[in-house]
């Protein structure tokens, strides 16, 4: 307790009142997480003691912006576990990025009466146009930094999904996709690639974002599990030479509304054999059973079904303990529902770059959750020459 004293005398002595409050505040958060820090680790630093239950392991540097300026923190890392100490935000960039989103799009004169109140209630009133500049300029370049980012390894498997928000437009509100890419590498880690914004129908703009994730390191693709995009099919096989998998969840949803509401309960009975078969032949023996059978009263059904047999089982080409997280979308509909969350409290984006600081910030983050995490797929199933089943993979069916 002395030597603190003596050293927060001493910083006091040597430094002017201009630079004094930023110093301290410096100094205070340095003395909080190493007490945080000694007491996850339960011994000081370098004590040795029975009671020690882990180890620091280097540091990070994280910026921390306060009313007195902006101070460099230097984070303690420790070998088991993270640490994250309390005088900091959780979620800032995310924070930050929605609420600069809001800021601009009041300065621009583009909020809704709602934005109006979120910004009064966040105490943004009166912002200028300079400080909101500012605040944007120093998210797009983290984000930015993030979505350019190499790309390493090999990537077997790639989910693709979309949502889709109001953006202003040359004084037209139009709805725009915001397309987002997730992946596992050859380590089961599951990681956020990239995302983009446009008319997620048209086929230029899958072949340029999916060009755009090869050109940054895209590779070994085998699998792409999506919904049925107009497009994306054909972008898909050109660019990554790699097999569509159709959404099953969606598919399922498009042909139950094809019957009359008292027979989709029979229908998803039906369907839902198919995907209880424990190989992948069973699975297309039993999909061409269900079709046949429903091909004298539902027409129109047994077409459709004839048509998406090889998308909607082209998971069944690859190791087992895979089908549940391949056969759909649904890994990617948490992350989905976390970003239409936070852009439903927009509302009308000011621009497209807008919608990109949001979304990007938010994705930033929920990488960052996914690196800590225990992996997605298992080693021996997701490398190549592991113990399973050789993979065949069908062609794509126009």
């Amino acid at each position: 307790m002395t030597e603190a004293r003596m050293a927060l005398l001493e910083l006091i002595e040597k430094r002017g009142t201009a630079d004094l409050v930023r110093e301290l505040l410096a100094y205070a958060a340095e003395r909080l997480m190493a007490l945080e820090v000694e007491g996850l680790c339960g011994a000081g630093h370098g004590e040795r003691s029975p009671a020690r239950t882990n180890q620091r392991n280097g540091y990070r540097e994280r910026a921390w912006d306060t009313r007195a300026g902006r101070i460099d923190l230097e984070i303690p890392k420790l070998r088991k576990g993270s640490y994250f100490p309390a005088i900091l935000e959780p979620r800032r960039t995310a924070e930050r990025a929605l609420a600069a989103v809001i800021q601009e799009a009041y300065v621009h004169g583009v909020s809704t009466r709602a934005v109006d109140d979120l910004v009064r209630a966040m105490g943004l009133a009166g912002v200028s146009k300079s400080e909101v500049s500012r605040v944007c300029q120093e998210i797009d370049a983290r984000v930015d930094a993030f979505l350019a980012r190499p790309i390493e390894g090999e990537w077997p498997y790639l989910w693709i999904d979309a949502t889709y928000v109001q953006v202003r437009e040359n004084g037209r509100i139009v709805s725009t996709a915001v397309i987002i890419a997730t992946a596992v590498n050859t380590d089961g880690r599951r990681e956020i690639l990239g995302m983009a914004t446009g008319p997620s129908e048209a086929e230029p703009f899958w072949a340029d974002f999916l060009r755009s994730l090869a050109d940054r390191g895209l590779r070994g693709v085998k699998l792409v599990v999506a919904d049925d995009h107009k497009g994306l099919r054909a972008a898909a096989t050109k660019v990554l030479h790699a097999t569509l998998q159709r959404c099953r969840v969606h598919w399922m949803r498009n042909l139950l509304g094809r019957v009359p509401p008292g027979q989709r309960a029979m229908l998803a009975a039906m369907l839902r054999t198919i995907f209880a078969q424990d190989t992948r032949e069973a699975a297309h023996e039993q999909w061409r059973k269900v079709a046949d059978g429903l091909r004298e009263r539902f027409p129109r059904v047994a077409e459709l079904m004839d048509g998406a047999e090889h998308d909607v089982l082209a998971h069944r080409a690859f190791p087992k303990e895979h089908w549940a997280q391949l056969a759909s979308t649904n890994p990617l509909e948490r992350l989905n529902g976390e970003v239409k969350r936070r852009t439903n409290v927009v509302g009308i984006f000011p621009n497209a770059r807008a919608v990109v600081r949001l979304v990007g910030a938010i994705l930033l983050e929920q990488n960052d959750e996914w690196a800590v995490a225990r992996r997605y797929m298992t080693l021996e199933t997701v490398r190549p020459g592991a113990d399973t089943e050789p993979v065949s993979l069908p062609a794509v069916v126009g």
